[in-house]
């Protein structure tokens, strides 16, 4: 007796995915890095970028995506808290 499997095969897990995006967005910064950009646009990047990394790692390694939206706010507040204040250090200090 043969046995049905109910759900569609999937080629990738979403787990797959999301750490292959981890590693395409670690490469793009990798990459602005190593080709020597800078200035604040490259900055500004790059803090976007991790922020980006860190949502996903939060949501899906984390497993805050099956949470209640309070948890999910905290943790984003967090994040741009963060991601802001290293920003204003950044931008208050090139401008000196």
């Amino acid at each position: 007796m043969a046995m049905t499997n109910s759900q569609p095969h999937r080629f990738m897990r979403p787990c797959t995915v999301i750490w292959l995006l981890l590693m395409l967005l670690t490469c793009v910064t990798y990459s602005i890095g190593e080709v020597g950009l800078s200035g604040s646009n490259s900055i500004l990047a790059v803090l976007g970028i991790a922020a980006i990394k860190v949502q996903m790692v939060v949501n899906y390694f984390m497993g805050l995506r099956h949470t209640r939206w309070l948890w999910r706010g905290i943790v984003l507040g967090w994040l741009l808290i963060v991601i802001g204040l290293i920003t204003i250090a950044y931008l208050t200090t090139v401008k000196s």
